[in-house]
């Protein structure tokens, strides 16, 4: 166990300093200081000596230089009973707890009108290298770089004669040193981020810099014997599943926060009234209507089998009627709106186990946000697929042009197409989804299996429209979905049978657009 009886606090967020402060002074503590952490502390009537004072070397260059000092670093770096003799001969004095969070950089750098000068004079220097340096002699430094932490520091020198574990600093240590690493992460992503007159911005450097910071354990991962965690990016802009408040229900699982993310990133793409359904990772229902209650409806009644303990997102607030119609009408693991109204809010309380996440203005994400996903060994990285064609950019290749009506089944179809798992087929007829196939090895399979769904809930395919989220390879695709009553098609188009698949859609007598754009989604 290692006495506290000289501290430096330096901290940019005041949260607690000066309870932690006055703790100290009851064991005796010499408080060291610098410029703002020791004008709010004399405020709060409690005496500390400046590091300016301690150092006898002045802060210069605007505060540029304050601690970069051989008293500091020799007080935060020096071996009890190695270096002592040396500390005595230049009179470094140790330094026993260090109290540090570092300048609000991401905070600063996160303002649109934050110029890139100001930015670099918000890379804090002198901070992490003091943090650095006690967490690594942490055999005798206890560091605290989070306020979260003061309270349990506090505790354990009441209980310790104002001592610390080893266990606490090396515990302290771990974390300082991820601290350090997540803040050098924030200043080199936003310096590759910076266009220079020389070269364009960097979406992808040599070395890829992230940073996570841990939502909560997991009870387990896709299966009970996987263990697993929930990370989020503290950079992503934008209402997400990861940015979402869980209002009541358990603790999400890790194939709920994969499902909501798959529900939530659909309905936000439409600007009408919508509501997804998600089960196992795809739209099972999905529609568009005046009301919130009435797209609930459309979406449940494609696939009501499915529906059953899925996952349901809407982009509108959620009001009492359509709380009321989902919990009397199925079973339901998550439901993800932007706003829970406070009368559907008391309809959910009835239903303690559902879990109802908030999300916030569903507004698209950045285009520049990365999507990340792991393989053995590495990961790939690329930008969200977020670019979708208008009805203008659609090209009509048959003689037959869709109406008015069938336009927009297409565009909803193809929307909904792009999260569904390749190779993707969707049936879309007056606004909603009334087969879904996803994930078969063949795209004439896909279509299938969406008017197999279809024909199980007794909805009619005829009248029907369809989307494929990649061109069809061989005319089959086209002449199967002609069998089941499909009257119109939207796919990107590419194959080098294009002429063949518009000469069968002419010969059937359906129309055919092509996107020029490509949606898998494995």
């Amino acid at each position: 166990m290692t006495p506290i009886r000289r501290a430096l606090l330096s901290v940019s967020d005041k949260s607690d300093i000066v309870t932690l402060a006055r703790a100290l002074l009851t064991h005796d503590v010499q408080l060291l200081s610098t410029g703002g952490t020791a004008k709010t502390l004399r405020a709060a009537g409690i005496p500390v000596k400046e590091v300016s004072e301690h150092t006898g070397f002045p802060e210069i260059m605007d505060g540029r230089v304050k601690t970069l000092h051989p008293r500091i670093h020799g007080g935060l770096l020096g071996r009890r009973g190695i270096d002592d003799a040396v500390m005595r001969e230049h009179n470094i004095e140790s330094i026993d707890l260090l109290v540090v969070n570092l300048y609000p950089f991401a905070t600063t750098v996160a303002n649109p009108e934050c110029s890139v000068t100001n930015g670099i004079e918000n890379i804090d220097v002198g901070g992490p290298a003091m943090v650095r340096a006690g967490a690594k002699n942490h055999a005798a430094v206890t560091v605290a770089v989070d306020p979260a932490d003061y309270a349990a520091i506090i505790d354990e020198l009441n209980a310790n004669s104002g001592c610390t574990k080893p266990a606490t600093r090396r515990r302290l240590a771990t974390k300082a040193f991820a601290h350090t690493a997540q803040y050098d992460i924030m200043v080199s992503a936003w310096l590759a981020s910076i266009a220079q007159p020389d070269r364009p911005r960097q979406l992808f450097p040599n070395d890829l810099p992230l940073m996570f910071h841990k939502v909560q354990d997991l009870r387990y991962g896709e299966n009970p014997h996987q263990q697993a965690a929930f990370y989020r990016d503290a950079r992503a802009p934008g209402a997400s599943v990861a940015s979402a408040r869980l209002l009541q229900g358990k603790d999400l699982s890790f194939n709920n926060i994969a499902d909501a993310d798959t529900a939530i990133e659909c309905v936000r793409q439409f600007v009408e009234p919508a509501c997804v359904i998600v089960k196992h990772a795809n739209p099972c229902g999905v529609a568009l209507a005046a009301s919130l209650t009435a797209a609930y409806e459309r979406a449940f009644l494609t696939d009501p089998t499915s529906a059953f303990g899925g996952i349901i997102a809407c982009n509108r607030p959620l009001d009492e009627h359509c709380a009321r119609q989902i919990i009397e009408r199925q079973f339901v693991e998550v439901l993800a709106v932007p706003v829970v109204e406070p009368a559907a809010r008391a309809i959910l309380a009835t239903k303690p186990n559902i879990r109802v996440l908030e999300t916030g203005d569903l507004q698209q994400p950045s285009q520049d946000a990365l999507e990340i996903r792991s393989v053995t060994g590495g990961l790939l990285a690329q930008t969200r697929d977020l670019s979708m064609v208008s009805e203008e950019q659609l090209r009509v290749v048959t003689t037959r042009a869709p109406d008015k009506a069938q336009l927009s089944d297409l565009a909803l179809a193809w929307r909904v197409a792009k999260f569904v798992k390749s190779n993707a087929i969707v049936f879309v007829k007056d606004g909603a989804t009334i087969g879904v196939g996803a994930g078969q090895m063949s795209r004439v399979y896909s279509t299938r299996v969406a008017a197999m769904k279809a024909h199980d809930q007794k909805l009619d395919v005829r009248g029907s429209v369809m989307a494929s989220d990649a061109f069809f390879p061989f005319r089959d695709g086209i002449d199967v979905a002609v069998e089941f009553g499909v009257v119109a098609v939207i796919q990107p188009g590419g194959s080098k049978r294009d002429d063949e698949i518009i000469a069968a859609a002419n010969e059937h007598g359906i129309a055919m657009v092509y996107t020029g754009m490509r949606h898998f989604r494995h």
